[in-house]
């Protein structure tokens, strides 16, 4: 009898508590729809899932604050920036005087960009010459010989002879003498043919091209003597070299001019005779002595 309340008493718990449970599951169940509720009063909260983090947002949030170290194979790689190119650096210019610029008025002549025989002086001539090389070379038209434009005309003409670094001038056609200048040690100078003649006792030793003054500078006529003689002259009144000068007339003078040799008959003197060939009038200059006779007529 016991034992078999007993038996009955514990299936009867058996089934209460099967009966408790089967109530409390759809309550369960209710109460797991409602979690879903943001804000819900007493709700518990489901355990956070951890998620992987996509690569590219990564990197998004790398460039934020608070973003967090970012990631060396992250931040994108930049080329490095190339040095600017050094501007070209000017070799000949203006004014300059050597055998560099005998060499490039040489090569200048051997592609047609320079009509005239070497001087070694860089005048206007030169710089005309060079900017009409630098233009059709599609160059910067300086009129300086740079780096870049020396190049470019070593690259396309040849080393000059030593007959095209200096080639003998012409023979200047020499005018009939003047009858002033048959007797003695003359200068004997025509403003008509342009020339000096060097005569001693009637006979040329040597001639050379000149010119003369502008019509506001006129050159004088006449016969003077050679009073006072100075290799290295520059003028103390307009600030320029007259190289060779013989002096013959108050500030007038026979002397090697540069501007003659580069630009010739473009231009003129303030009254002086120039000579433009600078041996020529080297050797005349160590031949002539003070108180030989000048002979200037038409």
């Amino acid at each position: 009898m016991g034992r078999t309340r007993t038996g009955r008493h514990a299936r009867g718990v058996r089934t209460a508590a099967a009966a408790a449970v089967g109530a409390l599951a759809p309550a369960m169940l209710t109460a797991g729809c409602r979690i879903e509720d943001a804000g819900a009063a007493g709700s518990t909260a489901p355990p956070a899932v951890a998620t992987a983090r996509p690569a590219a947002s990564a990197s998004a949030d790398d460039g934020k604050p608070g973003g967090g170290t970012p990631s060396p194979s992250a931040t994108p790689s930049r080329p490095p920036s190339a040095s600017p190119s050094p501007a070209p650096r000017t070799l000949m210019s203006v004014g300059d005087r050597s055998g560099r610029v005998r060499e490039l008025q040489a090569r200048l002549r051997q592609i047609g960009h320079f009509d005239r025989s070497p001087t070694g002086y860089y005048g206007t001539a030169t710089v005309a010459s060079v900017q009409s090389f630098q233009g059709k070379r599609g160059l910067s038209r300086t009129g300086r010989t740079d780096t870049v434009t020396w190049e470019r005309l070593l690259a396309m003409t040849r080393k000059p002879t030593a007959k095209e670094l200096d080639p003998p001038a012409p023979a200047p056609a020499v005018a009939k003498p003047d009858a002033r200048c048959l007797t003695g040690r003359v200068l004997c100078i025509s403003k008509n043919s342009r020339t000096l003649s060097w005569m001693i006792d009637g006979r040329v030793v040597s001639s050379m091209d000149v010119r003369f003054g502008s019509q506001y500078t006129p050159t004088r006529e006449g016969t003077f003597p050679v009073y006072w003689k100075s290799r290295h002259h520059v003028s103390t009144l307009y600030d320029s070299p007259m190289p060779y000068a013989m002096f013959f007339s108050g500030g007038q003078a026979v002397h090697y001019s540069s501007d003659f040799a580069a630009r010739g008959y473009g231009g003129a003197s303030h009254g002086c005779v120039n000579v433009r060939d600078e041996g020529k009038i080297a050797s005349l200059f160590d031949q002539v002595r003070n108180g030989d006779k000048v002979v200037i007529y038409w």
